[in-house]
């Protein structure tokens, strides 16, 4: 890049960069530095079209905004060709499904991944919608080891939030931003056959996954449009079941070979140290994380979404991510930049 730091998107202030925020003129910052990555990179060629040197590249300071921002996004293009053309699983949930703000950003990512050739596919749950209308329907919200309780009145109304509601407001949100969504749930073309948990004698109508069928989804892929999928599916007597969404994630990625999975999540990522947040691990393979699990590295929650992460590795999926959905943009931060937005697992 002529002896210049490139310049990636983690450095910018997002929402001014895209279509879809606002057109608010953006200062910009008199100090930039652009961290490097081993994440992804990239090498341009160097083409002279005359003998004379070539002239030195203005520096930041002296571009207009709308300059900078298409400088910006010319450093994007190898990401989007290393993508262009490759389904993407995003699981969709936690801080980014709770706040406005940063529900919006996920849609816009999603919007725009699928603008430049990528071929995005969001899973769901919806836990907090399900308790709120449990406490309106007066009721009780029963947890079991952190687990939920789903009694035949619990299904119906997880269905009725899950599918009804949830996934249709999402598929509305899309739409909204400019591109085509379809909800789906696991019922739908028998995308997903459920099957009871081992533990379904405790908590009722939860499921797991015991097949996936992405014959319905793959020519809407194909068609440009985004599908939306809640984790809610049938077993094959058509008993609704309740399944985790990072697990039916996982499981769509693997039957749709899927370039990447992503999931969102309440943390920074898989840490070193579970007290250091500022010990992120970037980058771990299957052998490492597994380690880690056995150290007792990895706990809690982080357990089964590194499980269904390595599983669907196992299964061919290329990468799979945990990423701070707290951050905003945080999926074009982990496709389209080098320094990513968590922990990205590989096989």
């Amino acid at each position: 890049m002529l002896g210049v730091a490139p310049k990636t998107l983690t450095n910018l202030p997002l929402p001014s960069l895209f279509p879809f925020s606002s057109k608010t003129q953006t200062t910009l910052p008199s100090n930039l530095s652009f961290p490097s990555s081993t994440r992804f990179t990239h090498k341009y060629p160097t083409v002279s079209a005359v003998s004379n040197p070539v002239q030195e590249p203005k520096l930041a300071e002296s571009l207009s905004p709308g300059q900078f921002r298409v400088d910006i996004l010319s450093e994007s293009l190898p990401f989007i060709q290393k993508f262009r053309g490759k389904t993407i699983v995003v699981k969709y949930g936690g801080a980014a499904m709770k706040s406005p703000a940063l529900q919006a950003s996920v849609i816009n990512d999603l919007v725009l991944l699928s603008c430049v050739g990528l071929r995005p596919v969001m899973v769901h749950g919806g836990g907090p919608e399900i308790n709120h209308w449990l406490s309106r329907l007066n009721i009780q919200a029963v947890f079991r080891d952190g687990l939920r309780v789903t009694d035949g009145d619990t299904m119906e109304i997880v269905s009725m939030v899950l599918v009804g509601k949830v996934n249709k407001t999402l598929v509305s949100l899309i739409n909204k931003a400019g591109a085509t969504a379809i909800g789906l749930s696991g019922m739908d073309g028998r995308l997903i056959t459920a099957c009871p948990s081992p533990k379904a004698a405790d908590l009722g109508f939860v499921g797991e996954v015991e097949q996936v069928d992405p014959s319905v989804l793959r020519p809407l892929i194909a068609s440009g449009y985004i599908p939306v999928v809640t984790s809610v599916a049938a077993d094959k007597y058509g008993q609704p079941y309740n399944i985790n969404a990072d697990t039916v994630a996982g499981e769509l990625a693997a039957a749709l070979e899927a370039e990447k999975l992503i999931l969102l999540t309440d943390v920074a990522g898989i840490l070193e140290n579970k007290d250091d947040p500022k010990s992120l691990v970037k980058e771990i393979d299957i052998k490492r994380v597994k380690k880690m699990m056995d150290n007792g590295k990895i706990g809690g929650g982080m357990i089964p979404k590194v499980n269904c992460c390595v599983r669907s590795l196992a299964q061919g999926v290329r990468t799979a991510s945990i990423i701070d959905g707290r951050v905003p943009h945080s999926l074009l931060l982990e496709i389209l930049t080098d320094e990513g937005a968590g922990t990205m697992i590989t096989g």
